[in-house]
């Protein structure tokens, strides 16, 4: 019997948000950036074209992110914008409901999934699974869950990061910081504010952390010229920046997620700690691509850590994983 309701995992993160739809792959990856009108409350743009409105737009319109280090920080915005893309993928007048997966940080509190829960069922959805982060990454990894063997994986995102072992298809130990890119960024931004008297805005913030930004000190440091206001004159000032100065900048923030890391791996059952030394630490998420961070991990914890392949795709190829195989899954999900 054909299924005429789509089947749609999300991947709902801080800074992006992708899109599954069970045969069809992964069809859409916008930031999770949504403008409103103030005057009729009416969602003007989302993804990318509301991205682009940070920080630029008129007094009637607000360009906001809806969800902070993991979680729904406005209800309303991320409602709005969860009907935005069930609507975009069903079609407008789709008449049947579809079936959707989130994936949800695995240290979230009860009352934050049945925010995400409630969000995605007043959005337009049938029926709602939700599914932990770093299970969906591991999956999405194509890391052998269901084995009796341990299997780490850290999940970095834009609002938070999570370490957790997997065996027998579920998480064993799991700890989460919600110190991810986001405060990258703004530990960038501060630090150019403290050392250079120039504020920028969080995505120059973010163009610095890309273009030069390191994990541990590069070999030949690299710089960026970086345009910004000044903060004691208040006028358009440019200064140099070096890839020396980013690693400085971000290594308090990194310093949080290296100890996530070792305190999971504290807790680890002594057969799952050898299997963890064999295999490595999988990372997946955007986050994950910071240079040298791997290398770091390496460092800090005597433990080889390794980058997944296209590890931005890893949480929304993992819901499709499960979507496509529901009742395999099925105990591994939670519905409220």
């Amino acid at each position: 019997m054909i299924s005429l309701s789509k089947k749609v995992g999300i991947d709902l993160g801080t800074a992006n948000s992708l899109v599954y739809v069970a045969g069809e792959g992964v069809v859409m990856s916008e930031p999770t950036v949504v403008a409103v009108g103030l005057d009729d409350d009416k969602v003007v743009a989302v993804g990318d074209e509301a991205k682009e409105m940070l920080g630029r737009t008129p007094g009637n319109i607000m360009a906001s992110r809806p969800m902070r280090d993991g979680v729904i920080a406005d209800y309303r915005v991320t409602e709005a914008m969860l009907r935005y893309f069930l609507q975009k993928v069903s079609g407008r007048g789709g008449l049947f409901k579809p079936e959707v997966l989130v994936s949800v940080p695995a240290g979230v509190t009860q009352v934050e999934r049945r925010a995400v829960y409630n969000a995605t069922v007043s959005a337009g959805a049938r029926t709602v699974y939700m599914i932990d982060e770093p299970l969906a990454a591991a999956i999405g990894a194509g890391v052998p869950i269901g084995e009796p063997s341990g299997n780490m994986v850290m999940s970095m995102g834009g609002g938070s990061s999570e370490a957790a072992v997997i065996s027998l298809g579920g998480v064993v130990v799991s700890r989460g910081v919600r110190v991810a890119g986001n405060r990258i960024d703004e530990a960038i931004a501060s630090y150019i504010r403290r050392k250079h008297n120039l504020v920028v805005g969080e995505q120059t913030a973010e163009a610095i952390k890309l273009k030069i930004g390191s994990a541990i000190p590069l070999k030949k440091d690299e710089v960026m010229e970086v345009k910004g206001r000044d903060s004691v004159a208040g006028l358009p000032r440019n200064v140099e920046i070096t890839s020396r100065e980013v690693t400085e900048a971000i290594a308090q923030p990194l310093g949080k997620v290296i100890e996530m890391i070792k305190r999971v791996l504290e807790e680890v059952p002594p057969e799952l700690s050898s299997d963890i030394i064999d295999k490595g630490i999988v990372m997946t998420g955007g986050t994950a691509q910071l240079r040298n961070l791997d290398r770091l991990i390496t460092e800090q914890t005597n433990v080889p850590a390794y980058v997944a392949e296209e590890p931005m795709l890893c949480v929304v190829k993992g819901t499709g994983v499960v979507l496509e195989n529901l009742d395999l899954y099925k105990r591994s999900l939670s519905t409220r």
